[in-house]
């Protein structure tokens, strides 16, 4: 199996942040979604982004913001990345000059759906499928039939939704992400990150891979 992505998403805390960075995460998501329990303000966002070195991507998390406000995200926060969640179009999306991630909720959507919502997105660098249904958040933790995936798209996609220590290595199994994306499967409350999960999430992913 290749090297596998892994997304620690929703992180609020500096310990936090500081304990993904040592456990070698690819990309640590910040959230900006208006109507999410780990929405930060940017003067939060910014103190945690100050700790994340160069070679972890931050991903910053918005879902229908207005235009001003991604624009102050990107402003302010310099991510590497912004994660689209909403009903935000492709141009709307592409506008802000970073590479893109769209989600697409699987919760509720057939196949049909999916592979017209990944048509629909031509300038994202790359998809998550998560288990929410449209208009919902992510972070929800809820799962969808992983073997509901499309078949192939010829883009980076991450898998989220219900994930945690316990089933990343039969998700990978079954899905075969580019990456995995775990916010409320590695917490003690919305937030709030477990450190004990945070490691056995990262290590059942590394020990899926050897395997």
């Amino acid at each position: 199996m290749p090297h596998t992505r892994i997304k620690f998403c929703g992180l609020t805390r500096a310990e936090d942040v500081r304990l993904a960075v040592e456990l070698g995460v690819d990309y640590v998501g910040l959230v900006f979604a208006p109507r999410s329990p780990r929405r930060l303000l940017l003067g939060q966002a910014r103190m945690l982004r100050a700790l994340v070195p160069e070679e972890i991507a931050v991903v910053a998390l918005v879902m229908d913001n207005v235009r001003g406000e991604v624009e102050q995200i990107v402003e302010s926060l310099q991510p590497d990345l912004l994660q689209f969640h909403g009903a935000e179009d492709d141009a709307f999306a592409a506008s802000f000059g970073l590479p893109f991630w769209k989600a697409i909720a699987m919760g509720g959507q057939d196949e049909g759906g999916a592979f017209a919502a990944l048509a629909a997105y031509p300038g994202a660098h790359g998809f998550l499928f998560d288990g929410h249904a449209a208009g919902e958040q992510g972070g929800s933790g809820q799962r969808f039939d992983w073997r509901r995936m499309p078949a192939a798209t010829d883009k980076p996609f991450l898998l989220a939704g219900g994930l945690s220590p316990e089933n990343v290595a039969l998700a990978l199994r079954t899905a075969r992400p580019w990456g995995v994306d775990v916010s409320s499967g590695i917490e003690s409350a919305p937030g709030v990150k477990d450190a004990e999960k945070m490691r056995r999430f990262v290590d059942a992913v590394r020990h899926a891979e050897a395997s």
